[in-house]
């Protein structure tokens, strides 16, 4: 029996192309260990982005691939998963106990992106990532209704808050400290002022990936937000008709401008199913997403439906990563979500945390 070689297994696992790192594991650098004993081959992989779902799916393929070499009778798998720091704007500190920013944004309101935003964070959580959603939309705060929680956060301290907790992620909202019909009339200054209170003196727990669910728009507040908050990537929203592809781009161009980098566009409502025939239309136009995407030089994260089941979840305070786990919607979902941490994996890390401060003192 010839032996087996660690460039024999090594060529094996590269005809495997992941879906979401879209590039060979050797590639991307999630090889940590091949070790070869007899005839028992024996990988150790890890994944920079939660992987719970997708494992199976790795562990079958590469079984199969290495399995194939001639002398191997055994393939062992292991899987791990390692979400550290990526780098952030200049200039712009970290916040304690939270590992990545993501910002979930769109150029103009009514594109389902507060939805998309509470869904991507389930999903995440779902994959195995330690999650955090924070409801930047101060004057139209929908994630305490979305989350299904009327909690009131709770202060130990007397000086920050603790995030309320629902469905196994911590969130905080102005809906959690005000009346849900209360409007808020406050001026742009009053709004970043608040909004960062709330995401600096929460007291959230050891967070892989915390969501943020922008305002609409671009305009004073979201270029303060942008500027101020430490974000590792952002997901722009849209809907694939001309007029929010218009907006979806500035805000895409906004966040280039501070230097925030698109890890990509989810486009919403893209074909309509009819519930009662199956008939399938386009109704907002068609491929409006993949073509901004393109252009722009962007990745395309996915297309989600029009359907109804996504509205009435969100209303009932069970959206539909967990009201309907294993639904096609939800997979959707956990795809984005996948997709987005993947790309946000390959970027520069931040090793800010790992080096101590240096003081000099004159004595």
């Amino acid at each position: 029996m010839a032996d087996i070689s660690q460039q024999q297994v090594e060529t094996a696992i590269k005809t495997y192309v992941d879906p979401y790192l879209e590039k060979d594991l050797v590639s991307a650098k999630c090889i940590k260990g091949i070790q070869i004993e007899g005839d028992t081959v024996t990988i150790n992989i890890t994944f920079g982005f939660p992987t719970k779902t997708h494992n199976a799916k790795v562990i079958a393929q590469l079984t199969e691939k290495v399995g194939a070499l001639g002398s191997v009778k055994q393939v062992k798998i292991n899987i791990s998963n390692e979400i550290i720091s990526h780098a952030v704007q200049q200039g712009v500190d970290m916040i304690k106990n939270i590992k990545n920013v993501i910002a979930v944004a769109s150029g103009k309101g009514g594109v389902g992106k507060s939805t998309t935003a509470v869904n991507l964070a389930l999903a995440l959580a779902t994959e195995g990532a330690t999650v955090g959603l924070l409801d930047a939309d101060i004057y139209g705060p929908s994630q305490p209704r979305m989350l299904g929680s009327k909690a009131r956060p709770e202060s130990k301290d007397g000086n920050s808050l603790e995030p309320v907790m629902s469905y196994d992620i911590q969130s905080m909202s102005i809906g959690y400290l005000i009346d849900e019909e209360t409007p808020m009339i406050w001026r742009g200054p009053m709004v970043t002022q608040a909004l960062e209170q709330l995401l600096r003196d929460t007291r959230w727990r050891d967070i892989d990936y915390l969501i943020i669910d922008l305002p609409p728009g671009t305009g004073d507040t979201q270029l303060t937000l942008a500027q101020k908050i430490p974000v590792s990537g952002a997901v722009i929203v849209t809907t694939p008709q001309d007029i929010a592809l218009l907006d979806a781009r500035k805000g895409l161009k906004m966040f280039e401008k501070v230097n925030v980098p698109i890890l990509g566009i989810v486009e919403n409502m893209s074909i309509h199913i009819c519930s009662k025939c199956g008939n399938e239309e386009y109704i907002f136009g068609q491929g409006g997403g993949l073509q901004m995407s393109e252009e722009s030089d962007v990745a395309f994260l996915g297309a989600l439906p029009l359907d109804i089941k996504i509205r009435e979840n969100a209303d009932n305070g069970h959206p539909s990563v967990i009201a309907d786990p294993e639904g096609r919607i939800a997979q959707i979902y956990r795809d984005i979500a996948c997709r987005a941490t993947a790309k946000l994996s390959q970027q520069t890390k931040d090793y800010s945390s790992k080096f101590p401060n240096i003081v000099i003192q004159n004595t």
